[in-house]
């Protein structure tokens, strides 16, 4: 099954917002590709940034114009011309102990871009954050965008995104509208993150359930992510945040071992008890802070607080401002994963 190409919507998102033109930052990423083929399908003329060759073919093959550069370029300005609207998806989303790479992409990266903006004609402009911002390492349950950032964040992809999220969000005002949306375990066709990681661990006998997997996760098709996306443009109240999901939760290792289903491989029975790994966590950060890096952690409380706790998100605002409805069942979307597979 494909994404759904519902006359009505596209055009109660036309008249809200009419697009003339959008920057897209990461645009040869999984979020970015799709992005691209979503707003490159109605019709919408796509510029986006490509730091490499490689990136530049992908982008080009997709039907957008790429523009050669990355998020620290002097002339970002100048590849936004022409542009109303900024979707920014560029960010370094390791969940290991952190690195100034990290830091300045996500951070750093971000400035740079929505000050670009601010200097030229973008009027909308898109942060694709993260519910990770909320990450510490506790469950996180029927939360709205009321909830606070924790004191102590997981690890350095929550902090760098929530500065990033604080950043973006100050440039609201001015004649330039910011809205960010924040997506939880992005899934579907064309996966190039969550998919092949969890498949590797699989593969390399590393894989075993937390707990059983017995606890809720939200998750978000990619088409349902790029709709939202095209909402928030339209419909989007500067300022604000939104999360976004599928229709509910799901049991985490119910929606894992079908998405492993999909192709072709047989989730693993073993499984390992929630406290010795928030134990292994906890003692492998910091003995990878004493020792200055030296010592790797087996597992950082990063990747502990977004894979191993229930986390679910009330999409109830995005419904109401944003006129926000998944447009793809979980069943059909794992369906067309399954058919992919079979045809490939």
């Amino acid at each position: 099954m494909t994404e759904p190409n519902d006359a009505a919507i596209v055009a109660a998102t036309a008249a809200a917002w009419p697009i003339a033109r959008i920057f897209i930052t990461g645009g040869s990423g999984y979020v970015g590709r799709n992005l691209i083929r979503h707003f490159v399908g109605r019709g919408i003329p796509v510029t986006a940034l490509a730091r490499s060759a490689k990136s530049e073919r992908v982008v080009a093959e997709l039907g957008a114009t790429p523009f050669s550069g990355d998020l620290l370029s002097a002339d970002l300005v100048r590849g936004m011309e022409g542009c109303d609207v900024l979707i920014h998806a560029a960010a370094d989303t390791d969940h290991g102990p952190g690195t100034e790479s990290q830091q300045r992409v996500n951070e750093e990266g971000t400035e740079a871009v929505f000050k670009a903006a601010r200097a030229g004609s973008i009027q909308r402009a898109i942060l694709l954050s993260t519910e990770s911002v909320l990450a510490d390492g506790r469950p996180i349950i029927n939360v709205d965008e009321s909830h606070p950032l924790p004191r102590r964040p997981a690890g350095s992809y929550s902090r760098s995104k929530a500065a990033a999220e604080r950043c973006a969000l100050s440039y609201n005002g001015d004649g330039m509208a910011v809205i960010a949306v924040r997506p939880r375990f992005v899934w579907g066709r064309d996966d190039t993150t969550a998919l092949p990681n969890l498949l590797g661990a699989v593969q390399s006998g590393q894989f075993a359930w937390i707990s059983d997997g017995d606890y809720l996760t939200t998750t978000i098709h990619i088409a349902n992510l790029c709709h939202g996306i095209e909402l928030a443009i339209a419909r989007g109240i500067g300022g604000e945040i939104y999360f976004l999901g599928d229709e509910e939760p799901v049991r985490f290792r119910d929606f894992v071992t079908a998405l492993m289903s999909t192709q072709g491989v047989k989730a693993p029975e073993k499984s390992v008890p929630r406290p010795m790994l928030r134990f292994i966590a906890g003692v492998g950060d910091r003995l990878h802070k004493l020792s200055g890096g030296k010592i790797a952690a087996p597992l950082t409380l990063q990747a502990f607080a977004t894979s191993a706790v229930t986390i679910t998100l009330n999409i109830g605002k995005a419904r109401r401002e944003l006129g926000y409805a998944p447009i793809i069942t979980r069943e059909a979307g794992l369906a067309e994963m399954a058919a992919a597979t079979r045809n490939a």
